[in-house]
């Protein structure tokens, strides 16, 4: 983000690096205001940028789309469906939008949502990691966020945590089928099984935000904002920072 994260500044940017950590490109690509969650298909990356979603091709680092999405003031995480379609997630509106042909649209809002923050599409279910009800300015809550899916016809809401589990952020579904979550204030990061069963991976951190998730070698990866770091671990085995 390089700076406020609601301020158009235009001096946040998109890093890259190697599986083992190393700089490929410090700025691979510019000009962004205060990037957050990314995800990419086909060949596209899509970015949350506060009020656009931004749509950057890989192979050439190039920005191809800004689409601007009306009603939007913090647009935070992106989530793929099947057919293409880009679903994002404003935190402090408490909307999730979605993008078809370029069009935005708002796919859901209210209390409902729980002030979304991670999202990802999960066969035919978007899977939500709220903040919290009764969200205010300071981004204080009345009541802890829970992990749920929201089906994506119906728009039913379904829990899958029992209860309240912290003012979730970053979102990953694993190989194993588990989801992976951080609880951004509390500096945890958990396992939650489809089932709604709660395993503690790692904690300790300051401001634990959008996790990623590498696949093919089983490796969490956990921005740790007020250390200015990011450290990567094997799900293989409980995590400590």
């Amino acid at each position: 983000m390089n700076g406020d994260p609601a301020v158009k500044d235009a001096n946040g940017f998109i890093q890259q690096y190697t599986v083992h950590g190393k700089i490929v490109e410090l700025k691979w690509v510019g000009g962004l205001n205060a990037p957050k969650g990314m995800r990419a298909n086909k060949g596209m990356l899509w970015v949350a940028d506060i009020d656009e979603v931004v749509g950057i091709d890989v192979a050439s680092a190039k920005v191809m789309k800004r689409i601007a999405v009306p009603g939007s003031a913090f647009l935070n995480d992106v989530a793929i469906g099947k057919d293409g379609t880009v679903y994002v997630s404003d935190t402090v509106k408490g909307k999730v939008f979605q993008i078809k042909g370029d069009q935005p649209s708002v796919f859901l809002e209210g209390a409902i949502l729980e002030a979304p923050n991670g999202i990802l599409v999960n066969g035919n279910k978007l899977v939500v990691a709220g903040w919290g009800t009764g969200f205010a300015a300071d981004w204080s809550v009345k009541t802890p966020g829970n992990l749920f899916t929201i089906d994506l016809k119906t728009k039913k809401k379904n829990l899958i945590t029992k209860k309240p589990l912290g003012n979730l952020d970053g979102l990953e579904l694993t190989a194993t089928g588990d989801y992976v979550v951080s609880d951004s204030a509390a500096g945890k990061i958990y396992r939650v099984s489809t089932k709604g069963k709660v395993e503690t991976l790692a904690t300790g951190y300051k401001i634990s935000a959008d996790i990623g998730y590498v696949a093919p070698r089983n490796i969490l990866l956990v921005p740790r904002m007020g250390d200015n770091l990011i450290s990567a671990y094997s799900l293989g085995k409980t995590a400590a920072p």
